[in-house]
Parts: structure tokens; sequence; C-alpha cells
């Protein structure tokens, strides 16, 4: 468990351990949810927002015909160089 006390301002230092655990670095924003439960579970901002942008994808190469790389990269070119 950790602790971290609330400053007269709101400010908190997060535990060197739980910065760890979450890869946060100097600038990141946290994001806090709230569950069901009403607890409240803090993330990495950046990395809940790949998260998110991943799952928005799933599936979406197979449906528009892109088996691999080279296929990314071809679409990639056709549409950069689209005039």
């Amino acid at each position: 468990m950790n602790l971290a006390k609330v400053s007269n301002n709101g400010q908190i230092t997060v535990p060197l351990e739980i910065r760890r655990a979450l890869n946060l670095k100097p600038g990141d924003k946290v994001l806090f949810m709230e569950n069901q439960e009403g607890q409240i579970t803090i993330g990495n901002a950046s990395a809940q927002a790949i998260l998110k942008a991943q799952n928005a994808f799933v599936d979406v190469a197979e449906k528009i015909g892109l088996a691999n790389d080279d296929d990314v990269q071809s679409l990639v070119d056709e549409i950069r160089y689209k005039k």
C-alpha cells in the first residue's frame, strides 16, 4: 500500500512505486476513473488513450483487406500521394 498526502492546494506526489508501475514520466497526465462500486483508480492517460484507439480499430484491417505491413504501407502511400 502506498500513501500520498494532499497539500493545501490539492496536489499530491505520486509515490515512486506507483509512478514506475504506471510508467509515468514528468509531464504525463494522470487519469482518475470511478468504477460502479465508487472506487477510484488512476492510470496513465496516454496509455489509456492508446488502448482506447487500439480497441476502436479491432478487426478494421481485416474488413478493409489489409493483411500485412506492405498492405498498410501501400494504403498510406496511396492516401499520401493522392492528388
